[in-house]
């Protein structure tokens, strides 16, 4: 009997050790990631709870918020001409640059995709756009270059074209937006790359002792093995293109006519030009939608054409 009791007791001891050794270590866990959590329960959770809560308001920033329930979403669906615009002006700027900025990255990505000497520098020249392209700085380039004086229009010259301003022109303002952010590709081209030089060099060996040519390559083995790296940046540039600012604010300022006139920029002015800070939230929240729904639409298209070779296929 003696001797089971002490079993039972050495046993006891045992698992109190393990529960103070354990908590010990959440303890520690919990301090190391406390200034993240901190900082993500005070600036994203708080901050989206409240803009939920301002979104049912009638909210000016200087007054109490008053409760006016879903008049904000009802107002912004069957009212706001200016809110369908800048729906259509953003759709038509995803849906034109992601595709171009995706294909055009991954085409440097593969000219890049070789061990000739100086190809590190190239890469890292490619790379800049990306870094400077949404500053300040570079977008006034951007609205000089395709200026009425613009250079671009000094090169059109030497051919005799008149050129025209393109960024005030209704007709040819998005397109000049869309191209800056095309020429913002090295960061999905960096990601490009590196799954490029994930693929076995012996598959194109073996493809092309059968025969294959190099498009037959690109299609049967390049793009099925790059199928995750594509899908990631897919849904990285779609969310990114949703939420695009600095490019339609800093260059046409959404005009000409609210040709440019991106949701951002339309939620900005509602919140900190027309200090309607609830239907800036409301605005917020079907931009979130928007971007959910998206995302939720390409990981559902996924099962269809992304390959993981863990999962021995699509």
């Amino acid at each position: 009997m003696q001797e089971n009791s002490s079993i039972k007791q050495d046993a006891v001891m045992k698992k109190k050790k393990q529960l103070r050794s354990q908590r010990s270590i959440d303890i520690t866990g919990f301090t190391f990631i406390a200034p993240w959590l901190i900082g993500f329960l005070g600036f994203i959770v708080g901050p989206m709870i409240a803009s939920l809560y301002f979104s049912f308001t009638n909210y000016d920033l200087l007054s109490a918020p008053s409760w006016i329930g879903f008049e904000n979403y009802i107002t912004m669906f069957t009212e706001d001409a200016r809110f369908i615009q800048a729906l259509k002006v953003t759709f038509i700027f995803v849906f034109g640059s992601v595709p171009l900025k995706l294909a055009f990255a991954l085409f440097v990505a593969m000219l890049f995709n070789t061990r000739r000497k100086g190809v590190g520098l190239y890469r890292t020249l490619y790379y800049v756009p990306s870094i400077l392209g949404g500053s300040v700085a570079v977008a006034v380039v951007w609205r000089e270059l395709f200026g009425r004086e613009g250079a671009l229009n000094d090169v059109l010259a030497i051919f005799g074209i008149e050129g025209t301003s393109w960024v005030t022109s209704p007709d040819f303002a998005l397109s000049t937006l869309i191209l800056l952010v095309v020429w913002q590709f090295g960061s999905p081209m960096l990601i490009f790359l590196a799954g490029l030089k994930a693929i076995p060099n012996e598959l194109y060996e073996a493809a092309a002792v059968d025969g294959a040519s190099p498009f037959l390559q690109f299609i049967k083995i390049t793009l099925p093995m790059l199928s995750p790296v594509i899908f990631f940046n897919l849904v990285m540039q779609t969310i990114q293109g949703f939420m695009a600012f600095t490019q339609s604010f800093l260059i046409t300022n959404g005009g000409p006519m609210d040709r440019t006139l991106f949701y951002a920029v339309y939620l900005y002015e509602k919140a900190f030009a027309h200090f309607d800070m609830g239907y800036a939230s409301a605005l917020a929240w079907i931009l979130l939608l928007i971007c959910a729904l998206f995302t939720a639409l390409i990981f559902k298209s996924a099962q269809s054409w992304v390959y993981y070779e863990s999962e021995g296929g699509k």
